[in-house]
């Protein structure tokens, strides 16, 4: 029996008591690309962070490779999921090596030392992210489409099955924004990792995803692209005295 590299059963999330969704249920593969999508507001940072561990859950039930989270110890926790936070990294002098370097803290001992696989796994890091010509460059002296690829590099760099990406393309123009997804797809497919992001570029994930979450607060669809298309899930997330969804074009069309 095949299983799944995350299991998220009738999940709801929100702050201490009080929830902001309920109902969220997926499972994810290894080697896939999903997206988490929805309206402001609706959870999708929550759901990340939530699933990350970095806030807990007020019910129901978030298994890795068929374990409970919660019995998990962080540093084996850290050994199977990287996360990269919309928060900013402590200290922008590091140089782009320095801060991929980072990443090895799950494997390293008290002192830190590298090992000979840990300089491996950077330097594959570095290479697959594209970097080999900044990696001596300070972090604050790089564009913001630059730095994002450091920090997946990072997170690339920790060597685990799963990566976990909140809005990793903010504030980044079209064509980096597509670099971004592209190169998180090709990581996916070709390192069997499973990466799942959260992201407000819905036209660009049904693109290049496998598969999607839609946050709408009721059912939360999860599926494939062409099936969320299908079932008209895309055209139920704004008012459609507003914004229409295409289904032929897969695109959102402004009403006039």
């Amino acid at each position: 029996m095949k299983h799944s590299a995350l299991d998220v059963s009738d999940l709801s999330i929100g702050y201490k008591s009080i929830s902001i969704c309920d109902n969220i249920n997926f499972q994810l593969q290894k080697g896939e690309l999903t997206a988490i999508v929805g309206i402001n507001g609706i959870g999708k940072s929550t759901l990340l962070r939530t699933l990350g561990n970095f806030q807990p859950k007020i019910s129901g039930s978030i298994k890795i490779n068929s374990k409970d989270l919660e019995d998990y110890d962080p540093l084996t926790l850290a050994s199977k999921i990287s996360v990269v936070l919309t928060e900013p990294i402590a200290s922008k002098n590091l140089t782009v090596q320095e801060i991929i370097a980072l990443g090895r803290h799950p494997y390293t001992n008290w002192l830190g030392k590298l090992s000979s696989n840990d300089l491996l796994k950077i330097t594959a890091a570095i290479e697959m992210l594209e970097l080999t010509n900044l990696k001596h460059q300070k972090c604050h002296e790089l564009s913001d489409g630059q730095l994002q690829r450091v920090l997946i590099a990072r997170a690339f760099a920790q060597d685990t099955d799963m990566i976990l990406l909140d809005e990793p393309t903010s504030h980044l123009d079209l064509y980096h924004k597509v670099q971004i997804l592209k190169l998180l797809q090709s990581i996916a497919h070709h390192t069997q990792k499973t990466i799942l992001f959260t992201s407000h570029e819905i036209e660009m994930a049904i693109q290049l995803c496998d598969k999607m979450v839609i946050l709408d607060g009721a059912k939360n669809p999860f599926e494939q692209p062409c099936t969320l298309i299908k079932n008209k899930a895309f055209e139920r997330l704004f008012p459609s005295d507003t914004v229409t969804f295409d289904s032929a074009m897969g695109a959102f069309r402004i009403q006039k």
